[in-house]
């Protein structure tokens, strides 16, 4: 899978459907987020994605890939995102990606940590 749609994956998990995102969502994938219920897993992640508020716009800076084998894509990044109401939130990322068909990319895990107001540390 090429670069950019692997950012356009990430970006459909914070501003698309519930919907969108559960064609994503592979059923062995583990989420941890820093909101009870903090881990999910496959299906659980799936309805936690559709019942969550959306995202109306997310940015997403210093971003990484690696792909430590065939089929399988890592990226880390910081996501800045806000809801249609104002609310603005911002975490560090990571997911992970498999592949099950040639162009059919599932998200096995999924991790956010919410960035600490301030500059970004660099070093």
């Amino acid at each position: 899978m090429e670069d950019e749609r692997v950012w356009a994956h990430e970006k459909r998990l914070w501003t698309g459907s519930g919907a969108d995102a559960a064609g994503i969502i592979d059923a062995s994938c583990l989420m941890v987020v820093p909101a009870a219920p903090f881990v999910m897993e496959g299906d659980e992640a799936r309805q936690a994605m559709d019942r969550a508020p959306r995202w109306t716009q997310v940015d997403l800076a210093h971003g990484r890939i690696a792909r430590p084998q065939d089929g399988l894509i890592v990226v880390a990044y910081q996501a800045f995102a806000r809801r249609e109401d104002g609310e603005d939130y911002s975490a560090w990322c990571t997911s992970t990606y498999r592949r099950v068909g040639h162009h059919d990319w599932h998200l096995v895990q999924h991790q956010q940590m919410a960035a600490a107001d301030g500059p970004l540390r660099t070093g």
